[in-house]
């Protein structure tokens, strides 16, 4: 396909050249023609003219008269009566010498010279005529030496437009095929390779587009990548509990006849519902730009407050433990991204009821353009807080791969998530609001 590209940029300036070469050297082989036929009708007419003041006007004495010569010329001397009398030329003198015998210069062409005659004065009366010649033949072998050196001139300019067509076509060529290369890795599946700029412009800013594509690109397959560990996360307690709670349901079903199910099937559905909602959530989040996450579906804090109680209440309270929620009234209608906050939120609860102990409290604060929610419980960390944000598997701690989600998504919508206190546990996410938001719903 370069090859292709290369020679169209050739072929296209090669007729280029060779229109401008056949517009500029027809003109000129005209020109030239006109000129070297002119050049040598001035130079008979000089002769003409040098012969003219050299002859006595008494041509019956016959003095021999010393005429101007030249190899190709000839140089005659006429009287009145069209005779030649000195020089060269015909004996009876052709009809530019008659017209020359009226009294004033005449040239033209005849029997195959170019001819100019000069009369012969002496007061006031012709006495005769200077005829000079020349071969037509002799002028057109000048002409075409002449129209040979354009002709040379003009191939020695198409060459060397040719080689510069040539390197101009390997210099535009040459970015391009580049980009295609790279073009090639990428669909081979190497992502991290990049167009190289261009110094030239409109092919810089293919390469430029090229490669925010890829990025964007290599950022959806990340996040691909990333929504597959955090489904994994996100969905394996919820399948966990609802197993177990379909599983003591059918012992205790087995055991006893009278068991009624009923409660058991509302909750596991409930439950399931709840799944549902949060693989909606990840599809929603996994589904936009990292740019975009702090602006997908602005929810009023205390609705997001409000479900997250709801969902936590009962979890929490068959643990024996206590789910309180702390927000100051003039926060209720600040808008948070729902989704995002929700998740985050979802991870932190997780990780106090699986690691922490006692009372969790979750309190919403109001720090200026920005607003803090801490999930505080009552136990201690038991891992050192340099390793608790790191997505890994096989350790100890199982903290890694949601703490890591919910940082990410956390600085994804310009926030931050951090460890507030390790005795006792306190996460706190901190967003910043969008100046438009009022927080006191006025």
């Amino acid at each position: 396909m370069m090859e292709g590209v290369r020679e169209r940029i050739v072929r296209v300036a090669v007729a280029a050249v060779a229109i401008a070469l056949l517009l500029f050297a027809v003109p000129l082989a005209v020109i030239v023609r006109s000129a070297l036929f002119d050049d040598e009708r001035s130079e008979l007419e000089a002769a003409a003219l040098r012969g003219a003041v050299r002859i006595d006007p008494d041509f019956s004495r016959d003095e021999p008269v010393e005429l101007p010569h030249n190899s190709d010329q000839q140089v005659g001397a006429y009287d009145v009566s069209s005779r030649l009398r000195f020089g060269l030329g015909p004996a009876i003198g052709d009809t530019i010498v008659r017209q020359a015998a009226s009294g004033s210069v005449a040239e033209g062409q005849a029997g195959g010279e170019l001819i100019v005659a000069v009369p012969v004065t002496s007061q006031e009366k012709v006495v005769g005529v200077v005829r000079a010649a020349q071969p037509v033949q002799v002028i057109w072998t000048r002409v075409v030496l002449a129209w040979l050196a354009l002709t040379a001139l003009a191939a020695a300019a198409f060459g060397v437009a040719v080689l510069v067509a040539r390197r101009q076509a390997r210099h535009l060529s040459a970015p391009l095929e580049a980009l295609a290369k790279t073009s090639e890795q990428i669909a081979a599946g190497d992502l991290t390779v990049r167009a190289e700029p261009s110094g030239i412009p409109e092919i810089g800013r293919v390469a430029e587009t090229h490669n925010a594509m890829v990025d964007k690109l290599d950022d959806m397959l990340e996040r691909e990548r990333h929504f597959t560990a955090n489904a994994s996360h996100q969905l394996r307690t919820p399948l966990t509990g609802l197993q177990l709670g379909l599983e003591a349901a059918q012992e205790q079903a087995a055991r006893d006849a009278a068991f009624d199910l009923r409660p058991a099937l509302q909750e596991a559905n409930d439950q399931a519902e709840e799944l549902h909602r949060t693989i909606d959530d990840l599809l929603q989040v996994a589904r936009l730009p990292s740019d975009q996450w702090a602006a997908a579906e602005p929810v009023p804090l205390d609705d997001v407050l409000a479900e997250t109680e709801r969902r936590w209440h009962g979890p929490l309270a068959k643990l024996g433990r206590r789910l309180a929620l702390r927000r100051p009234q003039e926060m209720a209608t600040a808008k948070v991204p729902g989704r995002v906050v929700a998740q985050i939120l979802d991870v932190l609860l997780d990780n106090a009821s699986l690691h922490g102990s006692g009372a969790v409290t979750v309190t919403a604060r109001d720090i200026g353009d920005a607003v803090a929610i801490d999930v505080a419980d009552e136990g201690f960390l038991a891992t050192p807080t340099t390793n608790l944000f790191t997505r890994e598997r096989g350790t100890d701690s199982r903290h890694g791969i949601g703490l890591g989600l919910a940082r990410s998504l956390a600085e994804a919508c310009g926030g931050r998530l951090n460890v507030a206190s390790e005795a006792p546990t306190t996460f706190s996410l901190v967003l910043p609001l969008n100046p438009d938001d009022d927080k006191t719903g006025a």
